[in-house]
């Protein structure tokens, strides 16, 4: 199911098959290191993540991260979307991307297109980001599309401190 579509990207709902995609990005040591090990390791576990993350979110709050893909080609470059989690009180903005496809704009046009959907379709009055500290990319796309650093914040009983973002939409 298309969501969204800008000048380059579509962005569809993740499905099951899209388990080996997934293996590759939630496998990839950035991902690792700025976002942190989900447990994805083979195809089950991907569609273990598929189906306790993102197609349950469709299901619960009628958004989640999205499959995001090239208009031209159809190759597969990353997920964004929008996440609601346990741990912070607004719906906050989140993408991944492929390392061949970093550095080319995508991560700030698919944001911003999903900061724009929820807005106007989703009615969200607000919407958060966070980031690893040292995360210079993620940081240089959410400021691109208008989040503005908050302070330090905690996850839960996660002992590390992340950067938030947010904007009033």
């Amino acid at each position: 199911m298309i969501v969204l579509e800008t000048d380059r990207l579509v962005l569809r709902r993740l499905t099951l098959n899209d388990a080996p995609f997934i293996v590759e990005l939630l496998t990839d040591p950035a991902f690792l290191r700025y976002i942190g090990d989900r447990g994805v390791r083979d195809q089950q576990s991907a569609r273990q993540y598929l189906l306790k993350g993102p197609i349950a979110s469709y299901e619960k709050f009628g958004f989640g991260l999205y499959f995001v893909f090239l208009k031209e080609s159809g190759d597969p470059v990353g997920i964004c979307g929008l996440l609601k989690r346990d741990t912070l009180s607004d719906v906050d903005v989140g993408f991944a991307f492929l390392p061949a496809h970093r550095r080319k704009g995508y991560a700030t046009e698919s944001a911003a297109a999903v900061l724009a959907h929820g807005r106007s379709t989703l009615g969200l009055k607000r919407v958060v980001a966070i980031t690893s500290p040292d995360n210079e990319g993620s940081i240089a796309v959410l400021e691109k599309i208008g989040l503005r650093f908050e302070g330090m914040t905690r996850l839960g009983d996660d002992p590390r401190e992340v950067r938030l973002f947010g904007i009033d939409l």
